[in-house]
């Protein structure tokens, strides 16, 4: 027979050998379907990434601009309007057509008129939701169209376009476009955020690539029962080998089916889904067909080659097999040669990053996935050398061990996946919090002093209003009208000065929050420390000059000559001014209308929908109020879309983990049912097997644990110094990941307890 049909006869046994057979072949297709559905979703991601980018090009404005100054039949007048709702982003614009072929955006058929809404189908389902309360307050138009996909990054995303009547050409923060296209505002990625998405990725595929070699492994012991059958009736060795290896790609072909089938479920499902804020629609859940090909290729071949070579050291002889002897030591030191040589292609590169040179992607991806993959070489090693100094203990404990000791194997291949995930983990947690401390800045806001921002521009229609906007946000409970300041820009010469400072105006109790004055009374002026270089006391200057703003009014007014100089110090913002202060006293009522407004609420936490109240009195006066919560930090935007993007990954890796752990610890009780039938009819406690499968799966992951410990915080050593930080262990963060993975390992075990209650009645016994 040739090897073909070797192939195929272990794959009519995998198809055709009665429950049994079935049983196993079941088990091990979806071991590995969980894994290839992984695969998938890992390699449609760039894809899905891609298209949400997309989507937001085609959707812009800023490459859509045209002149300011020309309006015309195809022009469009648009505003951001910053509508954001409790902790959830809110997309909003106002459209404004200056002629009868304005452009529409897309996911729209129609620009709506004014007053109209076109909103995203998740936004009117919040509306429509008894959460969404004050959100239809806010947006009290109708809704007159729904936007459709091509106007959406994301299913879930919230966003709307309302008409309007009021937007008084393309001045401040209204623009005129010609044509909705957008341009990449945001910055290319360093050689570190590189290098964060290709750990990133290496990381979240490694477990997923050992969790599919430990699948093709199922049933092991009672397949070397059948090949032993085999080898009775006349079957050589390696025609033996090749037959088990035709089971195995049997299972893992059905594996393929079931991982198709499983991610076109969750791709139908991907549009109720949001990770991290993240989400996508199915049709973006799209892999390139090369990586689709791979995987239906690797997958196969690599049951075939796992199997070959897990038989390797097995003796199958017609009158049984030799694993059922005690086993030969394992070998420590060719399972040291995959890490070293990991280390060996890391180092150069650590080097490199050292002085500032390129980092060759393909090398450090090689050098990280040969240090994770030496965890599943080391893993077998270690749980046997420790294992097999264990001794006395209750009757649980040595039940446990004793299994463990005679067939370690099965334990540590068992608890692989998670050995290798938390590893990496911790490594890129490490990388993560080394690095955000240079894509995160302080923005110095004291937000014991103020916790949301409401700004009126001067050409605002509230601007002449401001005192009537300022009390209703005082009325509203739970908010405190903490500072209220005006700004205006003060120049030298009425058209394009040379000096250009800003004017701060505020009563004596504001000023006294942004600089250190020695007295104050209504008509005083002050100069900043910085400002008093360029400015003269007794001079005239002017507010408002035609140059940041074309259409400036320039208004006279001349610095008091009584102004002395004073020191600033960090206003609720944090920054310093380097301004003129002026109390309400000394501006000319002529000047008044120039100033924008600047007020800083400080809301109660024991009103969680103060700000929402707030946001409502600000926009309800003019949508294009800017209302912002305030922070302390502000992180860089890709640092924070990479971040989101890794914990969600690392969440499916995670549950693929427990689902293959699962499936895994059932294939192994499935296994041992006799024997543990056989225990329980013999008087042993129900209790004490639950105690021993507990022990037998927490000894493997504890071990595993320390493991991933060990090489996940070096791993990260070598990327932070490749990457120039100073290396620093996040021992909470160790700990998290640690934790995290022990209680995946110890719920599936839980989960497998009702199981094991079955299995152990009487009728465990039977057999066929």
């Amino acid at each position: 027979m040739s090897a073909l049909d070797d192939l195929r006869m272990g794959a009519k046994f995998a198809v055709s050998g009665g429950r049994e057979g079935w049983t196993r072949t079941i088990l091990t297709a979806v071991g590995v379907g969980l894994g290839v559905a992984l695969l998938l979703i890992t390699s449609a991601i760039p894809n899905a990434l891609a298209a949400r980018e997309e989507r937001g090009f085609a959707r812009g404005e800023f490459a859509g601009r045209v002149a300011t100054d020309k309006p015309g039949p195809d022009t469009l007048l648009i505003a951001a309007v910053q509508a954001d709702y409790r902790d959830k982003a809110v997309r909003g614009r106002l459209v404004q057509p200056e002629g009868p072929q304005a452009p529409v955006p897309p996911g729209l058929t129609a620009l709506p008129k004014p007053g109209e809404l076109a909103v995203s189908p998740a936004l009117q389902d919040l509306m429509d939701s008894d959460d969404g309360e004050l959100l239809r307050e806010r947006l009290n138009g109708p809704v007159t169209a729904v936007i459709a996909d091509e106007g959406l990054v994301g299913p879930n995303e919230l966003a709307y376009y309302q008409g309007s009547d009021r937007l008084t050409g393309a001045k401040g923060d209204i623009f005129r476009i010609n044509a909705f296209r957008g341009s990449s505002m945001m910055e290319s990625l360093d050689s570190t955020l590189l290098l964060l998405i290709l750990v990133a990725f290496v990381v979240m595929l490694i477990p997923v690539a050992v969790l599919i070699a430990a699948a093709v492994r199922f049933g092991g012991d009672r397949r070397d029962r059948r090949l032993a059958a085999l080898r009775l009736v006349g079957s050589d060795g390696a025609m033996t080998r090749r037959i088990a290896a035709g089971e195995a790609l049997a299972g893992a072909l059905a594996g393929l089916v079931v991982g198709g089938g499983l991610f076109f479920l969750i791709r139908s499902m991907a549009g109720l889904i949001t990770l991290e804020k993240i989400s996508v629609f199915p049709s973006d859940l799209a892999p390139a067909l090369w990586l689709v090909v791979l995987i239906c290729v690797a997958v196969p071949a690599s049951a075939i080659l796992v199997t070959l070579l897990a038989l390797r050291g097995v003796v199958i002889e017609p009158l049984g097999v030799m694993r059922t002897a005690k086993p030969v030591r394992r070998r420590i030191w060719w399972r040291l040669l995959m890490p070293v040589a990991g280390l060996g292609l890391l180092l150069p590169q650590m080097r490199e990053g050292a002085r500032g040179g390129d980092l060759s992607q393909p090398q450090v991806a090689a050098g990280v996935s040969l240090l994770l993959i030496g965890v599943t070489a080391l893993l077998p090693w270690l749980v046997e050398a420790v294992v097999q100094r264990l001794g006395k203990g209750p009757v649980a404990w040595q039940l446990a061990v004793r299994r463990l000791q005679v067939n370690s194997g099965t334990a540590a291949r068992t608890v692989n996946g998670i050995a290798v995930a938390v590893a990496g983990a911790i490594a890129l947690q490490m990388m993560l919090g080394a690095t955000s401390g240079r894509y995160t800045e302080d923005t110095g806001v004291d937000v014991s002093r103020t916790s949301m921002s409401v700004t009126v521009g001067a050409n605002s229609p509230v601007a002449p209003q401001i005192d009537a906007l300022k009390a209703k946000i005082a009325k509203i409970p739970g908010a405190h009208l903490a500072l209220d300041i005006g700004d205006a820009n003060l120049g030298d010469k009425a058209k394009s000065p040379e000096k250009i400072v800003t004017l701060t105006v505020g009563d004596c109790a504001a000023l006294r929050q942004i600089a250190v004055l020695p007295s104050c009374r209504d008509g005083d002026a002050f100069l900043a420390k910085g400002a008093d270089e360029r400015l003269t006391p007794g001079q005239r200057y002017y507010l408002d000059p035609a140059s940041v703003d074309p259409e400036g009014r320039g208004v006279p007014w001349t610095l008091p000559s009584s102004t002395t100089t004073v020191p600033t110090k960090g206003g609720p913002r944090g920054y310093q001014r380097s301004t003129v202060l002026v109390t309400p006293g000394a501006v000319p009522a002529a000047a008044k209308p120039v100033l924008s407004h600047s007020l800083y609420v400080k809301t109660d936490p024991s009103a969680p929908d103060a700000a929402e109240h707030v946001r409502n009195v600000a926009l309800g006066a003019d949508p294009l109020t800017q209302v912002w919560g305030m922070t302390e930090t502000e992180t860089n935007v890709r640092f924070e879309q990479i971040q989101r993007a890794v914990l969600a990954g690392a969440t499916c890796v995670l549950l693929l983990i427990g689902a293959s752990l699962l499936v895994s610890q059932l294939e192994q009780l499935r296994e041992r049912r006799k024997l543990l039938a056989a225990l329980v009819a013999s008087g042993t406690p129900r209790a004490t097997l639950g105690w021993s499968v507990l022990w037998q799966s927490a000894l493997p992951v504890a071990l595993g644990l320390l493991l991933a410990v060990v090489v996940g915080s070096g791993l990260g050593a070598v990327l932070l110094r490749m990457t120039g930080f100073s290396i620093n262990f996040n021992w909470a963060s160790v700990a998290a990941m640690s934790g995290l993975g022990a209680g995946v390992a110890l719920l599936v075990a839980g989960l497998s307890m009702p199981v094991l209650w079955r299995l152990v009645r009487p009728d465990g016994l039977r057999t066929e």
